[in-house]
């Protein structure tokens, strides 16, 4: 019998969140970790402790597999060279994966593209910057073109003195290019999450709104409450765009602006971030869809036919649980189980740090405010708060 192998960089939850669909397709998943305790290690079995910018590491990894994968896009693109010249498939390929790598390549790509995109420019010094955001009224949101997530290298800006120390270490040389976009006036964010085999096949899921604190999603919502049928077909025309025009293969997750039409039409929708791989805002699949994205993903990389993608439910609202005042989240699973028996948690075996992501709580109904209810409420019970409100009396 041959069993499909699949080697994983990256030893976080997205990792481990593919542990359960690849011992349900029967499939060998083997995954790369940071750390012998990291949230992978402890679902998968098989779980070589390395960096992924080691190329012995990732050719160790590799040997025997059928293809290789990835939980994040930090791997270098020499790594993935050697991957490929020792016959192993890389998906999303090198060529791909450098647009969520790289911010100035996507932006770029995009716009040769024609996607819908917030405006933008390469800024390689304070002259740039200043002229970038004459243009766009004086405020603007500057990134760094790699390394980026959750919040972290992007800052908004109104003089380029606000990012003075980043404009000198790319001068220098020892900090990434960055460039500039203008601070768009949306009215929400949405995300448009699509998988592709390298045959070809593409699925589409509904289209979600993410819900973002302090620059990290908190909630997700499937679908998107109220989103005009318009909107709706152009934000799953662009996320079909994208991982066509970009040769995308495995899950993408294609993060979007909801903006006003200036001429009074469907809000139309712009590009905000690319994820080449399962994303927070898919977690809802796992209990909310027909197929989750992890299941999907490896169908995907391994080109197996894909999954059908429609919703379980009227409504599904992920809750991620970020940060907690419990020594451990699963102190307060008693508590979430008791008060709500359909409340659906996934913990990632995660130590407590303020705002980390522990895990997080789906729910799913008929009914969207108390779906949401319920999922906020779970969540915070994990998170420590009104846990007493919950906890038995000594009557009873």
């Amino acid at each position: 019998m041959t069993v499909p192998r699949v080697a994983v960089v990256g030893g976080g939850q997205l990792a481990r969140m593919m542990a359960g669909p690849a011992t349900a397709l029967g499939v060998h998943l083997r995954v790369l970790v940071e750390a012998a305790g990291s949230s992978a290690a402890q679902a998968v079995a098989d779980a070589p402790v390395g960096a992924a910018a080691d190329t012995d590491a990732v050719g160790a990894l590799v040997e025997g597999a059928d293809v290789l994968t990835f939980e994040h896009e930090h791997v270098p693109g020499p790594v993935l060279d050697g991957v490929l010249a020792a016959g192993v498939p890389v998906r999303p390929a090198p060529h791909a994966l450098l647009h969520a790598q790289d911010k100035i390549v996507m932006r770029t790509r995009l716009t040769a593209l024609g996607v819908p995109c917030p405006r933008w420019a390469p800024v390689a010094d304070a002259a740039a910057l200043a002229a970038f955001l004459a243009d766009v009224g004086g405020r603007a949101v500057v990134k760094t073109a790699r390394g980026g997530y959750d919040g972290k290298g992007v800052r908004v800006v109104s003089d380029p003195a606000d990012v003075a120390d980043w404009l000198a270490a790319a001068q220098a040389g020892t900090g990434p290019a960055l460039l500039a976009e203008e601070l768009v006036p949306f009215r929400r964010e949405l995300a448009a999450l699509v998988a592709r085999r390298p045959s070809g096949e593409v699925a589409l899921w509904p289209v979600v709104e993410s819900v973002q604190t302090d620059g990290v999603c908190d909630e997700v919502v499937a679908p998107a409450p109220d989103l005009h049928e318009g909107t709706a077909r152009q934000a799953l025309d662009v996320a079909r765009r994208v991982v066509e025009g970009l040769d995308v293969t495995g899950v993408l997750a294609v993060e979007l602006f909801e903006v006003d039409d200036p001429d009074g039409g469907a809000p139309r929708v712009l590009v905000n971030e690319l994820a080449m791989r399962p994303h927070n805002s898919g977690h809802w699949t796992i209990d909310g869809s027909v197929t989750s994205q992890f299941e999907q993903h490896l169908r995907a990389v391994l080109d197996l036919p894909l999954g059908a993608t429609a919703a379980r439910a009227p409504w599904t609202v992920m809750a991620n649980v970020l940060g907690s005042t419990l020594d451990a989240p699963t102190d307060a699973l008693a508590d979430v189980l008791a008060t709500d028996p359909a409340a659906k948690v996934h913990l990632y075996g995660k130590d407590v740090r303020p705002g980390r992501k522990l895990g997080h709580v789906t729910v799913a109904g008929d009914d969207l405010a108390d779906v949401r209810a319920r999922a906020r409420a779970a969540a915070a019970l994990l998170r420590g708060e009104h846990r007493a409100a919950h906890a038995p009396t000594e009557d009873a």
